[in-house]
Order: C-alpha cells, then sequence, then structure tokens
C-alpha cells in the first residue's frame, strides 16, 4: 500500500545530509546530462497504455469528460469523479470525503505516466535546495511546504496572452502532467495552489490516491467562468499528507475590503503534527490581481491577519502562510504582513545575502502590455516557533529562457516555493 510519496521515495531528495549547502534535488528526476533542448526518453509500454487511455478520452463528450480527464493509464478513474462545475455547485464537496475507498498509486508509477506523456518536451530543470540551517537541531522530521500559483487552465488558454508561448505549451493533457511532475519532485508533505479549475477531475483524485487529504475553495466570480469550454471556477486549494497530520480545524474564508465582500478566498487549517502532537496554522490565499487596486489588496491582507489572529488565539499557535499576493515588497499589504503582532518572517528572503531582501522575482512572463517580472508570491512564517532549515533556489535567467514563462519546460507563469520548516527547541514544551 502506498500511503505516502516520502516513504516510498526516500531518494528523491538528500534532505538533510550534513555540511552542505546546496542540496541537489536529485532521485526521481531524469539525468541531467542531455541538454534542455533533449527531448525525453520514451516509454513503449506506457505511451501505448497513454494512447489508447487518450483515444478513449476523446471519444468521451465534453459534459462527461471535461477538460481534465484521462490523458494515461492511472488517469482513466478521473472520468468518474465530479467535473468541476458540477461540484461548485455543491458546497459540501469543498472539503474532500475520506478517500480511504481508493486504491493508492505508487508515485514512481505517476510519475513515470507523466513523462511518457511528456517524451517529446525537454528535461525538467535543476533546482537546488539551499541549507539554511544554523544551529536549531530537530528531533522530528521537517515539514516541507510547497507554495504555487499553477495558472488556471483556462485563463492560460483564454485571457492571460502570454504572446510568447506556443499554444501547445499551454495542452492541458500535457500540461498536468509537468504540473504533477514538479510536485512529485518535491513530495511536499503540504501543497497551496492557486488558480485551480481541475481540482476534482485531476488534483483531488490523484493526490487523495498519493495519501493526501485536500480542501478547495473557489472565487465567487471566477473569471474562468468567462472563458469558453471552461471547466468551472478557479480557486485555493490546500492539501496535506494524511500519515503526518491530523486536521484539528479548518476555515474557508471570503476576504473582504473596506466592510465588503470580495472575490478573493482563502483557506485556513490547524493541523496537529502525528509525529511530535505540535499543533501549527497553515493557510493559504490569492489576493486581488492588477495595478491600481494596491488598497484593495492592503485591505484584503488585513482582513486574512485579523481571521489569522483569531484562528492562532494571538499566535500562539504557529503560523505558515503561503499565496500568490499580487503584491512587489514595497506595497503596503506586504508591510503589514512584516509588521504584524503576528511575528511573521518571509521565508524566501532567507535567501539573499544580507537576509533582508526578496527575490528578483517569483513570476515573470510576456504579454501583450509588455514584459512582467515580479515577486508576488511569498511563503510567510511564525519566526518565534519556526525554523527554515532549506529553501528550494528559483529558476535561473538562462533557464527560464527568452520567451519567459510558462513554456515547454515549465507549466506556470509563476515559479514554485518550497521550504523545510521545523520547530524550535522554545516550542519543544508548549505544543
Amino acid at each position: 500500500m502506498f500511503h505516502s510519496p516520502r516513504r516510498l521515495c526516500s531518494a528523491l531528495l538528500q534532505r538533510d545530509a550534513p555540511g552542505l549547502r546546496r542540496l541537489p534535488a536529485t532521485g526521481l528526476r531524469r539525468p541531467l546530462s542531455p541538454p534542455a533542448s533533449a527531448p525525453r526518453p520514451a516509454s513503449p509500454r506506457l505511451l501505448a497504455a497513454v494512447s489508447a487511455a487518450s483515444g478513449a478520452a476523446r471519444s468521451c463528450s465534453r459534459t462527461a469528460c471535461s477538460m481534465g480527464t484521462g490523458t494515461s493509464r492511472l488517469y482513466s478513474a478521473l472520468a468518474k469523479t465530479l467535473n468541476s462545475s458540477a461540484a461548485s455547485q455543491h458546497p459540501e464537496y469543498l472539503v474532500s470525503p475520506d478517500p480511504e475507498h481508493l486504491e493508492p498509486i505508487d508515485p514512481k508509477e505517476l510519475l513515470e505516466e507523466c513523462r511518457a506523456v511528456l517524451h517529446t518536451r525537454p528535461p525538467r530543470f535543476q533546482r537546488d535546495f539551499v541549507d539554511l540551517r544554523t544551529d536549531c537541531p530537530s528531533t522530528h522530521p521537517p515539514i516541507r511546504v510547497m507554495q504555487w500559483n499553477i495558472l488556471a487552465q483556462a485563463l492560460g488558454e483564454g485571457k492571460d496572452n502570454f504572446v510568447q508561448c506556443p499554444v501547445e505549451a499551454l495542452k492541458w493533457e500535457e500540461r498536468k502532467c509537468l504540473i504533477l511532475e514538479e510536485i512529485l519532485a518535491y513530495q511536499p508533505d503540504i501543497l497551496c495552489l492557486q488558480e485551480v479549475d481541475h481540482y476534482f477531475d485531476t488534483f483531488q483524485p490523484l493526490l487523495s490516491r498519493l495519501g493526501y487529504q485536500g480542501t478547495f475553495f473557489p472565487k465567487p466570480w471566477s473569471p474562468c467562468l468567462d472563458v469558453e469550454h471552461n471547466n468551472g471556477p478557479d480557486g485555493c486549494a490546500l492539501f496535506f499528507l494524511q500519515n503526518r497530520f491530523k486536521l484539528v480545524n479548518s476555515a474557508n474564508i471570503r476576504l473582504t475590503a473596506m466592510t465588503l465582500k470580495t472575490n478573493q478566498v482563502a483557506i485556513a487549517q490547524t493541523l496537529e503534527c502525528k509525529e511530535s502532537g505540535r499543533q501549527f496554522c497553515i493557510a493559504v490565499t490569492h489576493l486581488k490581481a492588477r495595478t491600481g487596486w494596491e488598497r484593495f489588496r492592503s485591505a484584503q491582507g488585513c482582513d486574512l491577519l485579523q481571521n489569522l489572529q483569531n484562528i492562532t488565539q494571538g499566535a500562539k499557535i504557529p503560523l505558515i502562510v503561503c499565496g500568490d499576493f499580487n503584491a512587489e515588497p514595497t506595497e503596503e499589504v506586504y508591510k503589514h504582513f512584516a509588521s504584524s503582532s503576528l511575528n511573521l518572517n518571509s521565508a524566501y528572503k532567507l535567501l539573499s545575502a544580507d537576509g533582508q531582501s526578496e527575490p528578483p522575482y517569483t513570476t515573470w512572463k510576456i504579454r501583450t502590455s509588455g514584459e512582467c517580472r515580479h515577486t508576488l508570491d511569498y511563503i510567510w512564517y511564525s519566526k518565534h516557533a519556526l525554523n527554515v532549515r532549506s529553501a528550494l533556489d528559483l529558476l535561473t535567467e538562462e533557464q527560464i529562457g527568452p520567451n519567459r514563462l510558462p513554456s515547454f519546460n515549465y507549466p506556470s507563469d509563476h515559479l514554485s516555493l518550497v521550504c523545510d520548516f521545523s520547530f524550535t527547541e522554545e516550542t519543544d514544551g508548549l505544543l
């Protein structure tokens, strides 16, 4: 039985090799010797299964098999799951049912299926973990958290105008495999996603079979619904490994600004570590986009902070907040989080030489309006209660390439952020 990627793919990442600053993210990833433009190796056996499944999927009607169904043998069961359009009409589906009745799948097998689908695309780029440990010993495994705006399929194809990105690179049948490959490569214990418009037909069925419990909260008026042949609304999703954590409580938050309800949402969950019995809160959000909405984002951030203040009992419970804030570090909403009484720090600042500067970019794209290179994505954490043991470095400008993101190499216009956390020693006696 395969209940978690971590136990089965222990060679994936050398997380705690002593004396290293750079931790290579190797293991299940294919060898890095071929050049970036080299095609991926194909598996005839798996490709035959993929081809058969894809043919069956094409014969389905759009209603029965929406954009996210069936590209490989492992995906064939997805055609029987609810599509996002139907599920969004039923709030009872926002928290996933117990997936114990679903047959577990081997993450290695799923990874190979993804690679078979991607055999004509160039291999994934090398990204290394930077060891940030000072003197913070821990008797328990670190908690790996992944933050990622994965790019809603309807927006990527219909509204975002990525003028340098080939249309073929945005095909869902392949792009979803790139997304899954990224997740499988880093094996997060907790996964925080934005712009998810294929929750019910792709991510929830597959990740639940990998041992995750998931929650989805769609935007009330998702822009995806304006796109023809959409797959339902996009929203935030939060997944955690059930063999590591127990859900204590969960809150779906519709953010307000100036007392008005907005179109942006957040999920906040209090989890208990099964190894240590410690509790912490994990939250995911996606704030309002576009220039000219800075005050609006600031108000949304203040509302989220107030909600988290209540949920964490005034910072008594350690907190991790992941999100696409759509705000540079110069904006007021960033300053609110940096100066909050919740005592938060931004994890990716620790990659800078002085530990005080955010990365130069977390998103890089070219639209009809021009080139956009911004730092918008963050992982905030309680600096009094948690230590950042390592963080995944960003793709370089050379790796991203002149046409920027998304691309045949990378499925989203935002980079994934991944951090390993441990509790401080002072927290041991408190939780």
